[in-house]
């Protein structure tokens, strides 16, 4: 029995990036031998056990074989028999098919190292384009180690386009298609994850309202911004995502611009309250995608509102109090954070005088109104049921709408 150290590990070590987890392979054994040494198996069909000690993952090396669709039809073959070279030939990228003994000697039969050197992702084998579960992992690759200059090799983008041509991408059930979502969407930058899924054409398949988001069928414009929606969105998506890492944020951000591919007049737009038909987009999406609840309706928040928050200073101050009250922030004071990095795209008159970026206003704005409560005006003593809430507002109202002429119309 032999064992080896593979994958990520040697990889961030060779980065010199920080090592989380280690996984090594096992040559020339059996589960019957791991379960002796008081090694615990993971699952019953998977040659996966778990040190008694260290906790780490140790496989038994194993070959696949594509005997179905999708990416769970594979034949898995854990026999003692494997080599090391056949368990690493499986493996999606180079730089992840090197392996290391005991005493630190690589083992690197598919050149990962020089790879590494050149900062390259490049497929190990033809048997890349059996696993559409890849054409994720490759853009999750590029996404986290883009700071580091690493490409994708132009045999391989081939390869994942074709996957996606051949439709093998469409097997992927819509649930794991929002777990390599969330993993993209969280990684260093998240914008070059959908632009290289972009790029494969992936999105036209798994996420087509995406698609149609960064190629809207009319020309979407920013006033003042000389470029394409598309330009504009990964921009934002890397202004975000340098601030926060929530991924609620990320993807709502993103979402927010769903606004932008429904056709509306100029006039029309400073007086949307609730742009329905938009966030009925957002919100079939996040129902196929089976997103969580929270992220759906924060995305659906964000895209609804949009022309209301862009055009705030023409909004009245009920209106804002009532938005507030819609997306429940007495009770969910945590979704102000979602707010937070809100800029001005619409610029106008206000917005351009305004100090403050629109995500600073609603805070402040927020601030404002929370102070009106029922114990400080001893609203119980002279209204009952809905007419608190009704006082409430009314008092809000006024007070918002006079702070916002104090400091923004005199």
């Amino acid at each position: 029995m032999k064992i080896y150290l593979v994958g990520g590990a040697i990889r961030d070590s060779l980065l010199g990036l920080p090592i989380h987890d280690r996984d090594w392979v096992v040559v020339g054994s059996t589960p019957e031998k791991m379960i002796k040494k008081n090694f615990l198996q993971v699952g019953k069909d998977f040659p996966v056990f778990i040190h008694p000690l260290t906790r780490e993952e140790y496989a038994l090396a194993r070959t696949e074989r594509k005997n179905g669709v999708g990416y769970t039809g594979f034949k898995i073959n854990f026999s003692k028999k494997v080599t090391l070279e056949e368990d690493l030939v499986r493996r999606d990228l180079t730089i992840n098919a090197i392996a290391q003994d005991q005493v630190g000697n690589f083992i690197d039969p598919f050149f990962g190292r020089l790879d590494i050197k050149k900062r390259v992702l490049r497929h190990v084998s033809k048997a890349f384009q059996e696993d559409p579960l890849r054409v994720f992992r490759v853009a999750r690759f590029s996404a986290n180690l883009f700071h580091l200059g690493f490409f994708i090799a132009k045999e391989t983008l081939s390869l994942m386009k074709l996957i996606c041509k051949t439709r093998n991408i469409n097997t992927l059930l819509p649930d794991r298609i929002w777990k390599e979502m969330e993993k993209g969407l969280k990684s260093f930058y998240p914008h070059v994850f959908l632009m290289v899924l972009d790029q494969c054409k992936a999105l036209k398949y798994v996420c087509p309202e995406i698609f149609h988001l960064l190629h809207p069928v009319t020309l979407v414009s920013f006033p003042s911004i000389d470029m394409s929606l598309r330009q504009f969105i990964f921009k934002e998506l890397a202004r975000i995502s340098y601030c926060t890492k929530n991924i609620n944020i990320r993807f709502s951000y993103l979402c927010q611009f769903f606004s932008k591919i429904c056709p509306k007049s100029i006039s029309s737009k400073k007086f949307i309250f609730f742009d329905k038909k938009s966030s009925e987009i957002v919100n079939s999406l996040c129902l196929r995608l089976k997103v969580s609840t929270e992220i759906r309706k924060i995305s659906v928040f964000m895209c609804g509102f949009y022309y209301f928050l862009q055009n705030i200073f023409v909004q009245k101050s009920e209106d804002i109090v009532k938005f507030f009250n819609i997306i429940d922030l007495w009770r969910k004071p945590k979704r102000l954070k979602h707010l937070k990095y809100l800029k001005n795209y619409e610029k106008s008159f206000f917005s351009r005088k305004c100090k403050m970026s629109l995500g600073e206003l609603l805070l402040a704005m927020f601030n404002v109104v929370q102070q009106i409560t029922v114990k400080t005006y001893h609203l119980k003593k002279n209204f009952t049921g809905i007419e608190i809430r009704l006082e409430l507002n009314r008092l809000r109202s006024k007070v918002l709408k006079k702070w916002l002429h104090l400091n923004f119309f005199e």
